[in-house]
């Protein structure tokens, strides 16, 4: 850490206010071990990212939130500094692919005691991601997550998909795959940076976010009925054994579809298709456990 003050910037009502309710742990957690530091609260993403360009002149900036916080912030102090987390989001994704602990003594000494690496960082037609990009299916079911209220922490994203597939129709996607055209027929694109998604689906089993390449996952039509008996497959990656999924290994995929869809990335709506999505390889540093 090289003696440099961090500063946690958090959003105090993301997630039904939970990384409010941690700072207090966080700070003390941090104190213990000897780690100076400092505190943004935010009113949204775009004061978050301005607050952390302006730490990155000197500070180490920790996104202590959600996925769609880490992304954002990592699009923005890119290799200026690297970038810390604190999970305290309902998904939590970014952390699991790093294995950096959910609770906030472990992740705090990964603070503490953790090495830089360096990752990609996916982009769809320019706007910046840094675990996964999907449309179709997946569009509906963030949607639903994001507008629930009642439903809290991760069994959101299994009410989302019950919901989403109620009133899903098949889409037809019109894709080209590193230039080589490919229609699919089905429910969902994925054009994966990280592996997981969605709290815990491991959606996307050979995605490396250190190797350049996006995992472009396509699931393809199904009836309903199987599409729901086969979700919990992807929670152990066995999805992808299934005749209707198919799966590449690309730079770049450019999607199209026969109706509007949102492309949706770190919980958030990124684009509409048609988009490109690619990666910059290389471009985040962050502070992840020792290997």
């Amino acid at each position: 850490m090289n003696g440099r003050r961090l500063v946690l910037i958090l959003n105090p009502s993301a997630a039904g206010g939970r990384a409010a309710r941690l700072l207090p742990d966080a700070q003390r957690e941090l104190e213990t071990l000897g780690l100076a530091c400092r505190v943004v609260e935010t009113r949204d993403m775009e004061h978050a990212s301005q607050a952390a360009l302006e730490a990155a002149q000197d500070e180490i900036v920790v996104a202590m939130g959600g996925d769609g916080l880490v992304g954002a912030l990592a699009a923005t102090v890119r290799g200026r500094v690297p970038l810390g987390v604190l999970p305290a989001g309902r998904g939590n994704d970014f952390a699991r692919e790093l294995g950096i602990p959910f609770d906030i003594p472990g992740a705090s000494r990964v603070l503490a005691q953790g090495v830089e690496r360096s990752l990609d960082l996916g982009e769809a037609n320019g706007r910046p991601f840094i675990c996964i990009a999907s449309t179709g299916f997946d569009s509906e079911a963030n949607r639903i997550a994001n507008q629930a209220r009642i439903v809290k922490g991760n069994l959101v994203y299994a009410y989302a998909a019950l919901r989403a597939l109620i009133f899903w129709r098949r889409a037809h996607f019109s894709l080209k795959i590193d230039g080589a055209e490919h229609e699919l027929d089905g429910y969902t694109v994925v054009a994966a940076n990280t592996r997981f998604y969605g709290g815990g689906m491991h959606v996307a089993p050979g995605a490396d976010p250190t190797d350049g390449l996006l995992e472009v996952v396509l699931i393809g039509q199904t009836s309903k009925l199987r599409f729901l008996a086969n979700l919990p497959k992807v929670f152990s990656a066995k999805h992808v054994e299934l005749d209707r999924v198919k799966v590449f290994h690309a730079r770049e995929v450019e999607i199209a579809a026969d109706r509007p869809f949102d492309v949706y990335a770190d919980g958030e709506i990124l684009t509409s298709l048609p988009a490109t999505v690619r990666l910059i390889p290389n471009a985040v540093r962050v502070i992840a456990p020792p290997a």
